[in-house]
């Protein structure tokens, strides 16, 4: 789906320069054919606010290149905000009551840091559960991020995150374990998928109360899953749309703050990341950080441009398969007016019309 650049954000530039085809209003205007309208919701820090908007308008872009796509990012309170991140929230994107009065067609959720070991208890909790409690009366679909399906799996199921006994953070191999769903229709039966997190939702918790688990990894858990009625509210645990370089990134933020002792271990390096010579590489910069440490002195710089070039990306093809998937089931379903979430006849209980076993669920925000 071209992204149309109705707005002056940045990213739209960055992506054109990529080579991602970009269309100006005058353009789409002309052009027959239907649009759709996606939200983000942008919950992540400062420091990641625009590369996550990169991430999702990377994936979206790169589905079906017929439908126009309209991308509305917007936030919303209990976030702590930088001047500068704030400049660009107020420049670049639009206010929750101008998301409800227009509609959307889908919404994207992002993950978010969080300060609190029982989510209800962070400040943002109250606005996401009202951007969600709309959402679910009046848009198709709702994808949610690792910190957001956390959360909205407690709001909607009443399922608490377990504490992992260390952070889970690397790629992983997954396989698809309900292969008849049209999420997961015509990808690999088998891919990687970034993970990067302290907490996780597991299978059996997710199924008894009737969420429907697609992808999974022995290593590294569910990772896509839906509501029980199998499309209104998708699930990641994972992120399959990081960069090649977003877990170096993150890497390098806390090697940063051991150096800087603001965590007393030095960080582990992400699982099958790295190859054997980055490994080397990052290894011999552990001894050069630790003893700058001990003498009080700035460590040696990061080696970033020596290991990027090593690093694969393993998941973006699947990543965007699933994503075009996702779309074009929402173009399937969706009425035409974006204030109204299905066309005559769609059953919202059953949307995609799947025939279940198992048993039902109870969601508490019906």
């Amino acid at each position: 789906m071209p992204l149309v650049a109705h707005t002056p954000l940045p990213t739209f530039e960055r992506l054109r320069a990529e080579g991602q085809k970009i269309l100006t209003p005058e353009y789409a205007r002309h052009q027959d054919i239907r649009e759709l309208h996606i939200g983000l919701l942008n919950m992540m820090p400062d420091k990641a606010l625009e590369a996550t908007e990169r991430q999702f308008f990377r994936l979206l872009g790169a589905c079906n290149q017929i439908v126009q796509f309209y991308v509305h990012p917007f936030t919303i309170d209990g976030l702590p905000r930088g001047p500068e991140a704030r400049a660009h929230i107020e420049r670049y994107y639009e206010p929750f009551d101008k998301i409800k009065s227009e509609g959307l067609d889908a919404l994207i959720v992002s993950g978010a840091n969080v300060t609190h070991p029982d989510l209800p208890l962070e400040p943002f909790w109250e606005p996401l559960t009202e951007v969600f409690d709309w959402a679910k009366r009046n848009v198709t679909s709702i994808l949610c991020s690792c910190l957001a399906t956390h959360a909205l799996v407690q709001y909607c199921y009443g399922i608490r995150r377990t504490r992992l006994p260390a952070k889970r953070w690397g790629v992983y191999s997954h396989r698809v374990v309900e292969p008849r769903h049209p999420l997961v229709a015509d990808i690999n039966t088998r891919f990687d998928v970034p993970h990067s997190r302290f907490n996780e939702l597991f299978r059996d918790d997710l199924e008894r109360v009737g969420v429907r688990v697609l992808v999974e990894s022995e290593a590294a858990g569910v990772h896509l899953a839906t509501s029980p009625d199998g499309f209104r509210v998708v699930f990641f645990q994972g992120h399959p749309e990081y960069d090649t370089i977003s877990l170096l990134k993150e890497y390098k933020r806390e090697v940063m703050r051991y150096w800087a002792r603001e965590r007393d271990d030095y960080p582990p390096v992400p699982e099958n990341y790295f190859n054997t010579e980055a490994r080397r590489i990052v290894a011999e910069y552990r001894l050069a950080v630790e003893s700058a440490r001990r003498q009080g002195v700035e460590p040696p710089e990061f080696p970033e441009a020596s290991l990027a070039p090593m690093l694969d990306n393993t998941w973006r093809d699947t990543a965007k398969a699933v994503f075009n998937n996702w779309l074009g089931l929402v173009y399937q379903i969706t009425d035409q007016d974006r204030r109204v979430p299905f066309m005559a006849g769609i059953d919202p209980h059953n949307p995609l019309g799947l025939s279940f076993s198992g048993p039902g669920a109870t969601d508490r925000t019906r």
